[in-house]
C-alpha cells in the first residue's frame, strides 16, 4: 500500500507585493520542524479501525463481563478479587511497556518494526484466553488476565504506534474518532455474544478472541509496513535502556499536561467500569448472571451515543482545528453521567446516566486520541518509547484504581453493603478534572 499525497498548491505571489524575508531565528525554528506527513489512503484507516476493534473485542469482553461472571463462580461472595486479578495485570504492563516500545523501536525485520509484535502479541493473547477459560481458580485466572494485558496490550499499542508513523495532523481527528468509537462499542458487541455463552466458559472467552485474531491477521496480512532493516542500529547498554523509562517533564510541557490527563481520565474510568456487573446487581437486586442481559442491551444503545462522541469529535476536532475545547466538553458530559448513576434509584435514571457517560467518554478518548499524537515527542526515532511512556496514564489507573475502589466501597458501609454511590461520584470528579488539565496545553488549540 501505497500512501497517497495531496500537496497543497502554493500560488505565486504578486508582483507588486514582495516576499517576506525570513530572519535567522525563523530558519532554524522551521528547520527543526518536521515535515508534514503524507495522508493514508482508505485502506489504511479502515483496516486500522478493524484491527483495534477486533482487539478490545478480544480483550476488554473479559474485563466487561467474563472475568465478574468467572471470579464469581471460582470464589462466590468476593468481588474485591475482581480488583486485584485487574490491577495486578496492569501493574505488569505498567512495568513492561516502555521496554516493549522501545524494543518496538530497534526491530530490524523484512515486514518493519511494529508487525512482528502485532503478530506475538496475538498469539500470546489467544493463550492467556485459554488459561482464563480453564483456569480452576482465581489464583490462574489471575495469571492469565496478566498474560491477556500483556499480548493484546502489546498488539494494541503497535497499532497506536502505527499511527503515530504515518498519520498527518490533518487526519488525526478523523482517525482517532473512527478507531475510537470502534474500541468503545467492540466491548459491546462483545457483551452481546457473551450473554448467550455464559454457561461455558471456553467459548465465553474464545468467541471474542476469535474477533480479534481475524481483524489483526487482515491488518497484519494486507497493509504494508516498509522494511526497517535498512533503519540505523545502534547498541544500547541497560542503563540507556532503563532510562529511556523516564524523561524530562519540562522539555515537553505539552505532552506531560495530556498525560497526566489521560492519567486521570482512565483512573475515572477504571472506577466507573470495573464493578458495572456488581452495581448494577446490588442496585436492581438481581443476580451478576442476570446483568448480562441488561447491560448488553443498555450497551447496544449506547452505541449511538459514543458515535456521536467519539466520530462527531474527531471530525469536528479536524475540520475547526481546535482538540481542547472538546476533550474538556468530554469530561463536563462523563461526570455529568457518573453523578447521575451513582444517584439512579431505578433502571430508567441508570440508563439515561449511562448513555449520558457514553457520549462523553467518546467524545473524550477520541479527540484526547488525537491531541496525543500532536504533542508527541520525537516522533521519528521514539514514537515506541514515548507511546510506551503514554501507556503508563493506563497502565497505572488500571493497576491502582481498582485496588482504591475496593477501599471506597467499604467507606460508610457495614456488613455485605457496598458504597457504590461514592465510588462513580470520586470517578465522577477524576474525568472532569481531566478535562480542565487539557487547558494547560498550548501548543494545539
Amino acid at each position: 500500500m501505497t500512501p497517497t499525497n495531496d500537496e497543497p498548491v502554493i500560488a505565486p505571489l504578486p508582483a507588486n507585493i514582495p516576499a517576506p524575508v525570513a530572519n535567522a531565528t525563523q530558519l532554524d525554528d522551521a528547520a527543526q520542524v518536521p515535515p508534514e506527513l503524507p495522508k493514508v489512503n482508505s485502506r489504511y484507516i479502515w483496516f486500522m479501525v478493524l484491527a483495534q476493534f477486533g482487539v478490545f473485542m478480544a480483550f476488554i469482553t473479559p474485563l466487561a463481563i467474563s472475568l465478574t461472571i468467572r471470579v464469581n463462580t471460582l470464589a462466590p461472595g468476593h468481588p474485591e478479587y475482581l480488583g486485584l486479578i485487574v490491577g495486578a495485570g496492569a501493574l505488569f504492563v505498567m512495568l513492561t511497556s516502555p521496554f516493549m516500545g522501545v524494543w518496538s523501536d530497534r526491530t530490524r525485520t523484512r515486514i518493519g518494526r511494529r508487525r512482528p509484535f502485532m503478530i506475538g502479541g496475538m498469539l500470546i493473547g489467544v493463550v492467556s484466553l485459554i488459561i482464563m477459560a480453564t483456569a480452576p481458580n482465581v489464583v490462574v485466572v489471575g495469571a492469565g488476565w496478566v498474560l491477556a494485558q500483556w499480548g493484546w496490550g502489546t498488539v494494541l499499542s503497535n497499532l497506536q504506534i502505527s499511527t503515530a508513523d504515518r498519520l498527518p495532523e490533518s487526519q488525526r481527528g478523523k482517525v482517532a474518532g473512527l478507531t475510537s468509537f470502534a474500541t468503545q462499542i467492540a466491548p459491546v458487541f462483545g457483551v452481546v455474544i457473551a450473554q448467550f455463552f455464559t454457561g461455558d466458559a471456553l467459548l465465553l472467552f474464545l468467541v471474542p478472541g476469535a474477533v480479534g485474531v481475524l481483524f489483526v491477521t487482515l491488518f497484519v496480512t494486507l497493509v504494508h509496513e516498509a522494511d526497517s532493516r535498512a533503519l540505523p542500529k545502534d547498541p544500547m547498554t541497560v542503563l540507556q535502556l532503563l532510562s529511556k523509562y523516564l524523561y524530562n517533564p519540562r522539555k515537553y510541557p505539552d505532552f506531560s499536561w495530556n498525560w497526566l490527563a489521560r492519567f486521570l481520565f482512565y483512573t475515572g474510568i477504571t472506577l466507573n467500569t470495573t464493578y458495572t456487573g456488581f452495581f448494577f446487581a446490588d442496585r436492581l437486586g438481581i443476580t451478576v448472571e442476570a446483568v448480562t442481559g441488561i447491560i448488553a442491551s443498555l450497551s447496544l444503545g449506547g452505541i449511538l451515543a459514543i458515535t456521536a462522541g467519539a466520530i462527531g469529535g474527531g471530525f469536528l476536532s479536524d475540520r475547526l482545528k481546535r482538540r481542547r475545547l472538546f476533550v474538556l466538553l468530554g469530561g463536563v458530559i462523563m461526570a455529568v453521567g457518573m453523578v447521575g448513576q451513582a444517584f439512579a434509584p431505578d433502571l430508567a435514571l441508570l440508563i439515561a446516566g449511562s448513555l449520558t457517560t457514553s457520549v462523553g467518554l467518546g467524545l473524550f478518548a477520541a479527540v484526547d486520541q488525537a491531541l496525543l499524537l500532536d504533542v508527541l515527542p520525537e516522533r521519528e526515532t521514539d514514537a515506541g518509547r514515548f507511546m510506551g511512556i503514554t501507556g503508563f496514564a493506563t497502565s497505572i489507573p488500571q493497576s491502582v484504581a481498582p485496588l482504591m475502589a475496593s477501599g471506597i466501597l467499604l467507606i460508610g458501609v457495614t456488613g455485605e453493603d457496598r458504597n457504590y454511590p461514592l465510588l462513580f461520584i470520586v470517578a465522577a470528579a477524576a474525568v472532569l478534572l481531566a478535562g480542565c488539565l487539557i487547558l494547560r496545553i498550548r501548543s494545539v488549540r
